[in-house]
Order: C-alpha cells, then structure tokens, then sequence
C-alpha cells in the first residue's frame, strides 16, 4: 500500500510538470491607452542652471510614453523670475505637455495672474517653452488696474508685463476715483 501512494504521487509530479503553461493574451491597443506612470497631489520643480523657472500643482498626473504626453488635471504653476521670486501663477482645469518640446496647454477655466496686479482669463492656452511666451488664439479678457481688454488672440511673455491681444474686441480704461 505504501509503495502504492509513492508510485501514484510520482505519476501525479510528473504529470504536473509536463503541462504546458498558459500565457495570458495582452491586449497590444488597450496598453497604448495606458499610462506608463501615474501620480496624485504631485508638486514638480522646473529649474535650469540651479534656478527655478517654474512649479507645477497638479490634482492628477499621467505620463503616456507612447504619446509623448503627460497629461493634467487641477493644474496650477506658479513662475518665477531670474531672481527666483515669483511673478505669475496660472491656473486650469486641464492641462497637456508635449513630453519632446515641453509646451504646455492649459485648458478650461485659465486663469493667469501676475504679482503687478494684471489677470489673464480664457478658455485655452499654450505656454512655449522655447521662449517661455504664453499664446492664444482664444477669446481673452485681461483685467488690470488701468484698463479692460477683451479680444482674441494673444502672445505674452509668462509674465504678463508685455502682451499683444490680436483683434481686441472691447477696450476701456478704468476711472478711479482720487482726491
């Protein structure tokens, strides 16, 4: 009886070794729509030479290698000049960088401010990160102590300091009241 069991269990060890295995099926399109790398609550230093250039606040973050884009989500960055002092903070709902040319799109509710008073709004924007200018072809309002424009198109530096709005649709200088 002894000798029994041991041959039936050599018979069943050989028997569990012969079996092929099975290779799950990876589905090649559904990993293309997958994030590579995925972050929540991240806070992103941007810097160059030792000086920070910009910090990025983001709710949501995917990196999509095959894409070469990283998308965002409760995006807010916050620019810095030369001196390393903070002058401008966008904010959106949305945002997208171009991982090869690191141009940002902020999209939907884009707001810009900067430390002089001067507030930026429109639905969707680029900032270029060859020459650090913020663009448009969007409808934009700026709101700053001397005046309201609104139009479409825009190119600023990421300061707002100097802007050109393309076809300015409304203009009005605000009156304020000294004595």
């Amino acid at each position: 009886m002894k000798y029994f069991l041991v041959i039936v269990l050599i018979i069943f060890i050989f028997i569990g070794c012969g079996e092929e295995k099975v290779k799950p099926e990876i589905d090649t399109n559904e990993s293309k729509n997958m994030p590579i790398q995925e972050s929540w609550n991240s806070k992103i230093i941007f810097s160059q030479e030792g000086r920070i250039k910009a910090v990025l606040f983001t709710q949501h973050l995917e990196i999509f290698d095959e894409k070469n884009e990283s998308l965002l989500e409760d995006i807010k960055i916050e620019f810095y000049d030369s001196n390393n002092v903070k002058t401008t903070t966008l904010t959106a709902l949305r945002g997208k960088v171009d991982d090869l040319t690191k141009n940002m799109y902020a999209i939907e509710n884009v707001i810009v401010a900067n430390d002089s008073g001067v507030v930026l709004t429109t639905d969707e924007l680029m900032w270029r990160n060859s020459d650090e200018k913020i663009i448009t072809d969007k409808f934009v309002k700026i709101v700053s102590n001397e005046e309201i424009i609104e139009g479409y198109g825009l190119v600023s530096d990421q300061h707002l300091k100097n802007y050109v709005i393309k076809r300015i649709t409304y203009s009005a200088v605000k009156v304020t009241n000294e004595k």
